[in-house]
C-alpha cells in the first residue's frame, strides 16, 4: 500500500503530458493542413485533376511523415547529447568535489525556502541514496532516468503526421470531381476542430478556444495555398 496518499487524484494533473501531447497534436495538425492545402493547391493549379491531386497528397504523406521523423529526430538526439553532457559534468564533479557539490545542493535547497541545518540534512540523505540524480534534477531540471529517446520521438512523430495527412487524402477518395475543393475544405477543417478540442481534453484546457485557433490557423494556410495554385494555373 502506498504510504504517501494524495489528497487529489493524482491524474488529474495535464502538465506531464506537455512533451508527447505536443508532438503528437503539432504531427497531426500539420498533417492535416499540410497535404490539405498541397492537395488543394494542385487542384486549383491543375484545373481540377483528381489524379493529381490524389498524386499530390499521397506525395505530401510520404515526404511530410518523412521529414517530421527525420527532424524530431535529430532535434531529440541533440536535447538527449546536451543532457547526458550535461550529467557527465555533474558526475566529474562530484567525484572531484564531493563536499562543494553537497554545499551548493543545500545551498539550492535553502533558497526554497528550506532552514539551512534542515537542507544540509536533506543534501546530505540524497548524496548517500543518489548524488547525481538528486543534483541533475535540482540543478539542471533533468530526470537522468527518463531521458527523451530519439527513435521513440521520430516514429510517433511520423505516425502522427501520416494519421493527419490521411484525413485529405480519404476525402478526395470520396469526393466527385466537382465537390472536391469542397470535400477536402470541409472534411480537412472538420479534422482541425476535433484535433484541437481533442487535445484540449488531454491537455486539461479550453475546447472551444482550442479548436477555433487550430481551425482558423488551419483555414487560412489552405485558402492562402489555393488562391496560390488557382493563380499559378492561372498563369501558366
Amino acid at each position: 500500500m502506498n504510504a504517501f496518499l494524495s489528497p487529489h487524484p493524482e491524474d488529474e494533473h495535464k502538465s506531464h503530458r506537455a512533451a508527447w501531447l505536443r508532438a503528437a497534436m503539432l504531427g497531426a495538425n500539420d498533417g492535416i493542413v499540410s497535404t490539405s492545402s498541397l492537395m488543394l493547391g494542385v487542384l486549383a493549379a491543375s484545373g481540377n485533376n483528381p489524379t493529381a491531386v490524389l498524386a499530390a497528397g499521397i506525395a505530401g504523406l510520404s515526404a511530410g511523415a518523412l521529414s517530421m521523423a527525420a527532424g524530431e529526430y535529430v532535434s531529440v538526439s541533440s536535447q538527449r547529447d546536451s543532457e547526458l553532457s550535461d550529467i557527465a559534468i555533474e558526475k566529474k564533479s562530484l567525484e572531484e568535489n564531493p563536499e562543494a557539490e553537497l554545499k551548493e545542493l543545500a545551498g539550492i535547497y535553502e533558497k526554497r525556502g528550506v532552514n539551512r541545518a534542515l537542507a544540509l540534512q536533506v543534501a546530505e540523505q540524497l548524496h548517500d541514496h543518489d548524488a547525481i540524480g538528486a543534483h541533475v534534477r535540482s540543478e539542471l531540471g533533468i530526470n537522468d532516468k527518463d531521458l527523451a529517446d530519439p527513435i521513440q520521438a521520430a516514429v510517433a512523430s511520423a505516425v502522427a503526421f501520416a494519421a493527419g495527412a490521411a484525413v485529405p487524402i480519404v476525402a478526395a477518395l470520396l469526393a466527385t470531381q466537382e465537390s472536391g475543393v469542397w470535400v477536402i475544405s470541409i472534411v480537412s477543417l472538420l479534422a482541425l476542430l476535433v484535433s484541437g478540442a481533442v487535445g484540449a481534453v488531454i491537455g486539461g484546457g479550453n475546447r472551444a478556444k482550442a479548436a477555433l485557433r487550430v481551425g482558423i490557423g488551419g483555414g487560412i494556410a489552405m485558402a492562402i495555398t489555393f488562391l496560390i495554385g488557382h493563380l499559378v494555373g492561372a498563369s501558366v
